[in-house]
């Protein structure tokens, strides 16, 4: 497809590499000509230099003529201004990054009058997968499928689980619940495992289940379960704003610690149930004073990685229940793994996984649409969703008589609401929706992508 992103910053240039890397044709509109110039090197792409919201610039980068337009400058005025532009000049699909509150959920009601086809908040979409990782604390990491109805999860097996030495194909009768383990990384290594493969303390699994087992799961693994009920968090941000508004909403106790004046005042007049206190939150004896110790979970989003990083391994070693991190660096996050910095958020990856998923669904030929898109284990694996159509010549064979591609997994399968981990008895039907784990150095665009010819 031809893609055309406007603002080459930390999502324009994620963005850019990983549309190059899946053989679209990109364009990148920015105003840095040296930062144009870099990209140029790095990637097979065209760059335009100029102001992306006027008419000339986008003539000039063939807007046009493009399938899809992304604007993902440092202004939100900006972005919908281009977006606007693009579907004048006849563009069919844009996307815009809009970052503030008020702008956000008003564009929900006006996206059609403007000729915006998805909103994109990183900040609200970071939030929320805080928030979620919250209801569920035992959990590094937690992905919806299915509407909601089916969830991935990532757990740290420690010395002493039921499952240490266990081979996969007892896992179900060991923890009692209908789940698969679809991935495990181990020092360092990513396995997409088969039922022989054994489990080892230390390892890092994804485990596939329905979304009204978790519950159980936690409890037959023998993981601690506990109730947050105070959160501390670090930094007034917008997502610290989005963050606080949703935990208030749940019945959790908030105390935010912000350095700026101006913004505390800010955010105690949007929060009143909240406490907010003008400190410096990377001072360890002011952290001390408020209570760190005392928090179930704590929540690091200044907008500088060192600090975010500290003050998450300092609740950690205070033994903090949960500690999440944010991070917009996220090419060091092996060697945070293990140090104290176990559950990481990039609002960058999350935006940029939901533009890409978006995308893929735009450019699927074969109308087995791909409805979800996660990166998984560190982001070396992806979770797909797909719906089968009638044209998969794999409908109605069981799955032990088909062949997959090497390191392919069915993880799942949703027939009519109804949740089915699968086995080797099992088929997929017209109208399925099926969930499929690969490493994520393979570009599947499709369902029928994941099988062996015969």
């Amino acid at each position: 497809m031809k893609i055309v992103i406007v603002g080459d910053g930390k999502v324009g240039s994620a963005l850019t590499v990983q549309l190059s890397r899946e053989g679209h044709d990109v364009v990148v509109i920015d105003n840095n000509k040296m930062v144009l110039e870099e990209m140029q090197q790095s990637w097979d792409i065209s760059v335009v230099h100029g102001n992306g919201a006027t008419l000339k610039i986008q003539k000039m980068a063939n807007v046009d003529n493009s399938d899809l337009l992304i604007a993902a400058t440092s202004a939100d005025e900006t972005n919908i201004l281009c977006c606007i532009l693009a579907r004048k000049l006849g563009c069919k699909h844009t996307i815009a990054r809009v970052r503030n509150p008020d702008y956000y959920h008003q564009l929900f009601l006006l996206r059609e009058e403007l000729g915006v086809s998805l909103v994109i908040n990183p900040e609200y979409s970071t939030a929320h997968e805080i928030f979620r990782l919250l209801q569920f604390p035992s959990f590094l990491k937690r992905d919806s499928f299915a509407k909601g109805r089916v969830e991935i999860v990532e757990v740290e097996l420690r010395d002493g689980s039921p499952l240490v030495g266990a081979a996969l194909s007892e896992l179900q009768k060991r923890v009692k619940v209908k789940v698969l383990v679809c991935a495990v990384e181990r020092d360092g290594q990513v396995f997409i495992p088969d039922g022989n493969f054994q489990l080892e303390a230390g390892d890092r699994l994804s485990f596939t289940a329905s979304s009204s087992d978790l519950a159980k799961l936690i409890r037959n693994l023998g993981l601690t379960q506990k109730k947050v009920k105070d959160v501390m968090i670090i930094g007034g941000s917008r997502i610290a704003f989005y963050l606080a508004e949703n935990l208030l909403r749940a019945g959790v106790n908030v105390k935010l610690l912000e350095i700026d004046e101006t913004r505390c005042q800010e955010l105690a007049e949007l929060l009143p149930k909240a406490t907010i206190i003008y400190a410096d939150g990377s001072d360890k004896n002011i952290l001390d004073s408020e209570g760190l110790a005392q928090a179930d979970a704590v929540v690091t989003l200044t907008d500088i990685d060192e600090e975010n990083l500290i003050v998450s391994m300092y609740a950690n070693y205070l033994g903090t229940f949960k500690v999440i991190t944010k991070i917009n660096r996220t090419e060091y996050t092996e060697v945070l793994s293990g140090k104290g910095i176990d559950c990481v958020v990039s609002p960058k990856d999350l935006c940029c996984s939901d533009i890409v998923r978006y995308v893929r669904a735009m450019g699927n030929r074969k109308g087995e649409s791909a409805l979800t898109l996660h990166r998984i284990v560190g982001d070396k694996v992806e979770a797909l969703e797909f719906q089968a159509n009638k044209q998969l010549p794999q409908l109605g064979k069981r799955l032990a008589d088909v062949k997959l591609q090497p390191n392919t997994l069915i993880a799942c399968l949703t027939r009519r609401g109804r949740i089915i981990i699968p086995q080797g008895s099992d088929t997929i039907e017209k109208d399925d929706t099926v969930i499929v784990v690969v490493k994520s150095d393979r570009i599947i665009n499709n369902l029928s992508d994941i099988f062996l010819e015969d």
